[in-house]
C-alpha cells in the first residue's frame, strides 16, 4: 500500500489479533470534561491508575459560559462536569488546562497551537472532532468513553484498520473561497457518509497552499463525511507553524525530528483503496440549507428543486427544509439572519479572526443581529488584542467573548433561541444543535462576517 496512513498505523501496532482488532499504541490523549466522568470512574472501580499520565492533556471546553468565567458556572449540570475534571486529574495526577487560566480554550484547538499534536502521532480523544490533528500530520480520532479508560488503563487502543481514501483539490482555490468551503463542498459532493470506513488522505495544489490553520480546518470537517479521519502530509507549512512552540522539539532534537518527518509522505506508488479528485475553481463560498453539513450549495446557487432530490431521501429532504423554513429552489442571498456565531474547533483561530476583521472593518454591525465572536483558545484571545483585531471589531459594534466551545452546541449558555437564523462557522447544523428550534447555517468566517454587516445572507466577494 506505501500510504502515509500505513506508515504512522504499522509504527503503532502492538500486536494484531486475527480477524479481530489491532492493538494501537496512543502518543497523545485528549480529555475534556463531557466524556471522561465514566473513564475515571472505571479506573477507581479497578484500582488502577494511568499508565502514562504525561502523555494526557485535559482541559474543560464545551460546558464554559464565555462570559464571567472568573465566576462560579450558573448551570449544575456543567458545573457538576468541570468539577469533576479538576478533582479526577488531581486525584490521577494530570496535567490540566483549567478555566480562565491562560492555557485553556478548546482542546483541538490548544493542542495544535501548543506543539502538543505533531507530525506521525497517534491522538485520540473523546470527541468525534479530535479529526482537526490530523492537519500536522498525525493519526487523530474520536473514541468512546470506554475507549478513553481503555487509553488511561494501556495508553493503547483497540481499532479496526480503517480503509484509505485521497481526496486530491486540483488548482488554486478562488478569492474569498476558504478551507470552510472547500470542506462543505466536499461534504455536498460525497455526502455525509461517502467517506464511512475510511481515513482520508487529502492532497493536491488546493491542499498544499493551506495555511496550517485552513488544514485546522478541513481536517475538523472529516468526520462530517463520515470519515474515520483526516489528515495532510506534512512539509514546510507544518514545521514553519511548530517550530518555537511550547511542546515542539527544540535544538538538535527538532533537527532529528524534522529529518523523521520528511519521510511521512504516501510514495508516489501508493495504492489507496478509493481516489478522489475535484477541481479547486468548482468551489465558491458556501452555506447550508439543511440539517446535515452535506446540505449545501454555493452562495450564488438555489436550494435544489424536489424533483433534483432521489425519491427515497425526498422526505427526509423536506422535513428539513420544514425545519429551517425554507422552500425547494429558493436562493438564500438576501435571507434575513438573526445572529452570527464565529468561534468553535472549526474556526476559532486567529486567521478566522482576522479574515472577520477585513470584511466589518470600516463598516457596523447590522440592526438587530445578535453576533458572538469566541476565541478558541486564550492564546487566541490574547492574539486578537496583540494585533488590534480587538479595536477593529470594538469600532464596528463586535465585541470578543471568552474562549469556550460556545455556541458550536447548546450545552454552554450561548444559544440560539427558537426559530432565529443563525449563520455559524461550527461544525453541525443538526436539529437543536445550537438550541431547541435554533436554525443553523454553516458557514465561512468571511460569509458570517457579510452577514454580520448587512443583516442578510451576502456574498463576501462582492464586499
Amino acid at each position: 500500500m506505501n500510504t502515509l496512513f500505513d506508515k504512522i498505523w504499522d509504527k503503532h501496532v502492538v500486536q494484531t489479533i486475527t480477524d479481530g482488532p489491532t492493538q494501537l499504541y496512543i502518543d497523545r490523549l485528549y480529555c475534556h470534561e463531557v466524556t471522561t466522568p465514566q473513564a475515571f470512574d472505571g479506573l477507581r472501580e479497578r484500582g488502577l491508575k494511568c499508565m502514562r499520565p504525561g502523555q494526557i492533556i485535559c482541559m474543560p471546553d464545551h460546558n464554559l459560559p464565555t462570559h464571567d468565567q472568573d465566576k462560579p458556572i450558573a448551570d449544575p449540570v456543567g458545573r457538576k462536569q468541570v468539577d469533576a475534571l479538576d478533582r479526577n486529574c488531581a486525584d490521577f495526577g494530570l496535567t490540566e488546562y483549567k478555566m480562565n487560566t491562560k492555557d485553556n480554550g478548546i482542546v483541538h484547538v490548544v493542542g495544535p497551537e501548543k506543539g502538543l499534536s505533531l507530525p506521525g502521532m497517534t491522538i485520540v480523544c473523546g470527541d468525534s472532532h479530535t479529526s482537526t490533528h490530523g492537519a500536522v500530520g498525525a493519526i487523530a480520532f474520536g473514541i468512546g468513553t470506554s475507549e478513553v479508560e481503555m487509553v488511561m488503563a494501556s495508553q493503547c487502543v483497540l481499532q479496526q484498520k480503517p480503509k484509505s481514501m485521497r481526496i486530491s483539490i486540483h488548482g488554486s482555490l478562488g478569492p474569498g473561497v476558504t478551507a470552510k468551503d472547500l470542506a462543505l463542498f466536499l461534504m455536498a459532493r460525497l455526502t455525509t457518509s461517502g467517506a464511512t470506513g475510511y481515513f482520508v488522505e487529502y492532497a493536491g495544489q488546493a491542499v498544499r497552499e493551506l495555511s496550517m490553520e485552513g488544514r485546522l480546518t478541513l481536517c475538523n470537517l472529516s468526520i462530517e463525511m463520515g470519515a474515520r479521519g483526516g489528515f495532510v502530509a506534512p512539509d514546510e507549512t507544518t514545521f514553519e507553524y511548530l517550530q518555537g512552540r511550547e511542546h515542539a522539539p527544540k535544538g538538535e532534537k527538532w533537527t532529528r525530528a524534522v529529518a523523521y518527518w520528511r519521510t511521512l509522505r504516501s510514495g508516489d506508488d501508493a495504492v489507496f483503496d478509493k481516489e478522489v479528485e475535484f477541481d479547486a475553481a468548482d468551489i465558491e463560498p458556501r452555506i447550508t440549507y439543511g440539517t446535515n453539513p452535506g446540505m449545501g450549495i454555493g452562495i450564488s446557487e438555489r436550494i435544489p428543486r424536489l424533483e433534483d432530490i432521489a425519491e427515497r431521501q425526498q422526505a427526509a429532504f423536506m422535513k428539513s427544509l420544514r425545519y429551517m423554513g425554507l422552500e425547494p429552489g429558493r436562493p438564500l442571498l438576501g435571507l434575513p439572519v438573526d445572529y452570527v456565531f464565529l468561534g468553535a474547533c472549526t474556526n476559532g483561530r486567529i486567521e478566522d479572526f482576522r479574515a472577520f476583521a477585513s470584511i466589518v472593518q470600516g463598516k457596523h454591525k447590522a440592526e438587530g443581529i445578535t453576533a458572538w465572536l469566541v476565541p478558541g483558545s486564550w492564546a487566541v484571545e490574547r492574539q486578537i488584542r496583540d494585533e488590534g483585531l480587538d479595536r477593529i471589531l470594538q469600532a464596528a459594534g463586535f465585541e470578543i467573548r471568552q474562549p469556550g466551545c460556545s455556541a458550536c452546541l447548546a450545552m454552554n449558555d450561548d444559544k440560539v433561541p427558537t426559530g432565529k437564523y443563525c449563520v455559524a462557522t461550527s461544525n453541525r447544523n443538526f436539529e437543536g444543535r445550537q438550541g431547541p428550534g435554533a436554525r443553523t447555517i454553516l458557514a465561512s468566517p468571511l460569509v458570517a462576517a457579510a452577514a454580520a454587516i448587512t443583516g442578510k445572507i451576502t456574498d463576501p466577494r462582492t464586499l
